[in-house]
């Protein structure tokens, strides 16, 4: 296979305007990226029941590995109360939990490149139910920071696998609204465990909230194995159009109209000269069973190395600190439900407190179908308008643009509405405008890397995931005595503006990130090229 070097990685055609091209999808032009194979195995052949399964899997994994991970939130009084364990202890674990949740991808996405994403994804929600187990019966800090660094290393392959996932068996222009669902189900799960918890907790002991996540994820993962299959699939080519090759001018002037193929490969049907297509068979349930992918060449030391040496691409870079950035609101959040609800004037019970995650999840489902399916119909609308029917992955960036008003405002409404003692109700907006908008920062940053890098996106969710993380990680620790040497006026009002400052990177990237990912691709189809070689581009 040839790669024409020339093309900048995720300039694609998406619209078809002149109405010429094989792989369009005519009555509404919109271009097949990239293009399926023949085989009915292909996940992009899936037939519309197979892939809703599938996703339907992929939304039970993350919700089961989810819920294990925040499940305790809201009964650590409970636990202090009822065990040696102190909040300090409680309090490290997790942040130590986050930490292994960014940098044990590390591990799970090379092994899903490896030998697949199904024994990645079963192995996984394996390891999660014995170490949430393990927290149950713990009895120091030393024991309960290692089962964290455990839940916390099986726990990491929900923040890379599941995005895979759906690139694998969506269209680039249907893309956007099944990673608005895997946000959406990523966000609803760490807000609706601990309101679940606080009410088990209450009616039975605080290690009913463990047993009961336990029981959840062994039924999972009997699920999984018999209805959750392979994702990954080699095709023997890539679309004619699937990238733009473009004589980019240093003042980036170009014509996009003499946009020509940037990987040529044979087709897979059958020829003109009367050579018939082959013929297929269809998985059978049992072979969907199987546990190991195609074999390929060894390459795993590789594939762990590769997400580090891709922080030379600044919009991998960039990706990570806008998703990390708008992480760091969730745990602030987090780290300040309690204290804020249970003093004065609120006096909320543990209950109460579970309770007001409604407001976050309700936000959610509003917030994903904004970054979803109105970043898909956004992302169609600019390459039409375009006239050249050519998308570049910075046009789903403006979704930002209701981010940067929001996320400062529901800061100030959290934060120094509290500390002016405000009523419930704005508290509980605010909250609900926080959690739920953090959503955006996730789906943006997650779409943006498949978008710009789709033939090594896996690994570059990878890059993003330790910047990420390594901010959470960072936050975890600093945010109880930033409130309490700052008070919560002082804190939210900084918080504001760092927020603003941090929202408007977006707008740099918008207009200099073609630019960047033209400085970069002699590097990025080096890496395809090895990918490409070993058989492990799908």
């Amino acid at each position: 296979m040839h790669i024409n070097t020339e093309a900048i990685p995720g300039s694609v055609h998406l619209v078809d305007e002149s109405g010429d091209l094989a792989y369009a999808i005519h009555e509404k032009e919109i271009v097949l990226v990239p293009t399926p194979s023949d085989h009915p195995d292909d996940p992009l052949n899936w037939s519309k029941r197979r892939k809703y399964l599938n996703m339907f899997c992929m939304v039970l994994y993350v919700m089961a590995l989810g819920v294990s991970g925040s499940a305790v939130y809201s009964v650590i009084t409970d636990i202090t109360e009822h065990s040696t364990l102190t909040v300090s202890n409680l309090n490290t674990g997790t942040g130590v939990m986050f930490l292994f949740c960014g940098w044990g991808n590390l591990i799970w996405q090379p092994m899903a490149l490896q030998y697949g994403k199904r024994p990645a994804y079963l192995f996984s929600v394996l390891g999660v139910t014995f170490s949430t187990l393990w927290e149950a019966y713990v009895k120091t800090g030393p024991q309960w920071i290692g089962s964290k660094i455990l839940q916390g290393f099986f726990v990491s392959s929900i923040e890379s696998l599941p995005e895979s996932s759906v690139a694998d068996i969506f269209f680039e222009h249907e893309r956007g609204n099944w990673m608005s669902l895997y946000a959406l189900v990523l966000c609803v799960s760490n807000y609706i465990a601990p309101l679940v918890a606080g009410f088990i907790a209450q009616g039975m002991q605080w290690k009913w909230v463990i047993y009961w996540t336990v029981i959840f994820d062994g039924l999972s993962l009997i699920f999984l194995f018999f209805f959750w299959e392979e994702t990954n699939y080699f095709r023997p080519h890539i679309a004619p159009d699937d990238e733009i090759v473009e004589d980019v001018s240093p003042e980036m002037k170009v014509d996009e109209k003499s946009a020509a193929n940037a990987v040529v490969g044979t087709a897979s049907s059958g020829d003109e000269s009367g050579t018939p297509a082959p013929t297929y068979t269809k998985k059978s349930f049992v072979a969907k069973l199987k546990l190991l992918d195609r074999s390929r060449p060894f390459m795993l030391w590789k594939l762990i190395v590769r997400p580090v040496t891709m922080l030379r691409f600044p919009g991998i870079v960039w990706a990570g600190f806008c998703y990390g950035s708008s992480l760091i609101w969730f745990n602030v959040l987090n780290g300040t439900a309690s204290t804020i609800f249970s003093a004065d004037p609120y006096y909320f019970s543990t209950s109460m407190i579970g309770l007001t995650y409604i407001s976050p999840i309700i936000f959610c489902f509003i917030f994903s179908v904004y970054a979803g399916w109105f970043g898909d119909w956004l992302r169609l609308r600019i390459a039409r308008r375009r006239g050249t029917g050519i998308s570049e992955p910075e046009d789903r960036l403006w979704l930002f643009a209701l981010y940067l008003i929001i996320a400062p405002c529901s800061l100030i409404l959290w934060g120094v509405g509290a500390y002016h003692k405000i009523h419930w109700i704005g508290i509980v907006f605010g909250m609900g405008l926080l959690g739920g908008s953090a959503l955006l920062g996730c789906a943006c940053s997650v779409n943006y890397v498949y978008e710009s890098y789709k033939d090594l996106s896996g690994l570059g969710i990878v890059s993003v995931i330790l910047i990420r993380n390594t901010m959470s990680f960072g936050m975890n620790y600093g945010i109880t005595p930033w409130v309490d040497n700052q008070g919560l006026n002082k804190t939210f009002i900084a918080a504001c503006g760092i927020s603003i400052a941090c929202n408007l990177t977006f707008l740099p990237v918008v207009y200099y990130g073609k630019r960047w990912r033209n400085w970069t691709k002699a590097a990025y189809w080096t890496y395809v090229q090895d990918a490409i070689d070993n058989g492990m581009v799908h």
